[in-house]
């Protein structure tokens, strides 16, 4: 069984003895940010930034479980499958998985 690892920035929040034992007796993995190097959170910034302009902004959920299952459904059922992702030449993760495939067997049979 795998664990989880929770990714942060170095804020003072996130470096606290109260916080780190938290993600340790829960069973988590922390993980932080190299000091001073934006760049490493460059893609959990990207995607937080579009799930809360697409999902969350102005939305209320009725309970937990209605949240689980948008939170759900924006991620396995739209941004992994059908969003347009500008980091795979604005295709969706689908198109850009088959058109690599497409590839990758053309290369296969021009080797064999």
């Amino acid at each position: 069984m795998g664990f989880a690892i929770i990714h942060t920035d170095q804020g003072s929040q996130y470096a606290c003895g109260e916080y780190r034992r938290l993600l340790y007796t829960s069973g988590f993995q922390q993980s932080m940010s190299r000091r001073g190097n934006c760049y490493d959170n460059a893609q959990a910034e990207s995607f937080f930034s579009r799930f809360k302009a697409e999902l969350v902004e102005n939305g209320i959920f009725e309970s937990v479980e209605q949240a689980r299952s948008e939170v759900f459904s924006y991620i396995e059922g739209y941004y992994n499958r059908i969003r347009l992702h500008s980091g795979l030449g604005y295709k969706s993760p689908l198109q850009f998985e088959k058109e690599l495939k497409i590839k990758q067997r053309s290369r296969e049979s021009f080797v064999s």
